[in-house]
């Protein structure tokens, strides 16, 4: 079965990936999903259960990181509802599909939303080059937005979300100074766009587009419109408005007691959009999460002055 190629954003956390998703997810020739994350593993049941194929555990939070987005999305598509029992059921329709690979299963959610284009956002993609390599494995014309936003307001958002600091912990985010330990999260930062930088430059260059958060976040149907032009769909008026109201997404609220997320929190309990002016940061100034007063590190600063920040 024919079905357009699917379309990822690329991001750290805290990068306004909710909302860029929220937005383009809305146009009528799109389904913006909730977090899928299924390429964190190559095979369902590696996903679902967070064992390795030797039996070993991947990590203590895989329950966390994998979070509730696939449950929610196989209820909505294929229940047309998401609701105590409708997890239930998309729960089973993953356990049977354990000898599959994470390519077969998201093969069939992209027949299933055909003909509209199914976007996901999952920011853990960008946490491992190998992710994204099953990624365009599965799908070799999928296409791709990296969206950046600034280090300093990227970090500060990370260490203001509830729980934040410890998902940095677990990540490696620790520096040290004066035999002092701390949460540092430039350094996740700075890894994922290189991640992310190195994947994209091994494809044609139609098949990626990146763009800045904060320019998106001040002039959302100026962004909204490149985005459309790049992808070959729709501008009219229309499609606009529906673009315009990403709570009208059956992925833009809290879910039922058992797949309550798949989204940031932040974002389910308010999607819609509001007016805002972002300014940019710069990169020179002491950073507040430092106890030391220590900046960013020459290779974070170069970093950000490649994607343009001053």
């Amino acid at each position: 079965m024919a079905f357009p190629p699917p379309l990822f954003i690329l991001a750290p956390p805290r990068s306004f990936t909710s909302v860029v998703n929220g937005v383009i997810g809305q146009h009528p020739e799109i389904m913006g999903m909730p977090e899928l994350n299924v390429f964190q593993a190559e095979m369902i049941e590696e996903f679902w259960t967070g064992r390795r194929p030797d039996g070993g555990a991947r990590s203590p939070f895989w329950h966390i990181m994998r979070h509730d987005g696939i449950l929610r999305a196989v209820a909505q598509l294929y229940a047309g509802e998401q609701t105590i029992d409708s997890i239930e059921m998309a729960k089973r329709w993953l356990t049977v599909r354990f000898d599959k690979s994470a390519g077969e299963v998201y093969r069939e959610l992209c027949e299933k939303v055909s003909p509209r284009i199914l976007l996901d956002k999952s920011p853990a993609y960008a946490r491992r080059r190998d992710y994204l390599d099953r990624i365009i494995k599965a799908f070799p014309d999928a296409r791709f937005i990296h969206l950046i936003r600034h280090p300093r307001d990227q970090c500060a958002s990370i260490l203001k979300a509830d729980g934040g600091e410890l998902i940095a912990f677990f990540m490696g985010a620790v520096a040290k100074t004066d035999g002092q330990y701390f949460i540092d999260p430039q350094t996740q930062w700075r890894d994922a766009h290189r991640v992310i930088i190195e994947f994209l430059l091994t494809l044609p260059r139609k098949q990626w587009m990146r763009i800045k958060g904060e320019d998106f976040m001040n002039d959302i149907e100026g962004g909204a419109i490149e985005i459309c032009e790049w992808l070959g769909i729709s501008t009219a008026p229309e499609a606009l408005e529906a673009m315009r109201h990403p709570e009208n997404s059956p992925f833009a609220s809290i879910g039922p007691a058992n797949a309550r997320l798949g989204n940031d929190p932040n974002y389910l309990n308010s999607p819609a959009l509001r007016p805002t002016k972002i300014k940019t940061s710069n990169y020179s100034d002491p950073l507040k999460w430092r106890p030391d007063g220590g900046g960013f590190e020459e290779d974070v600063k170069k970093l950000a002055s490649y994607f343009g920040y001053q």
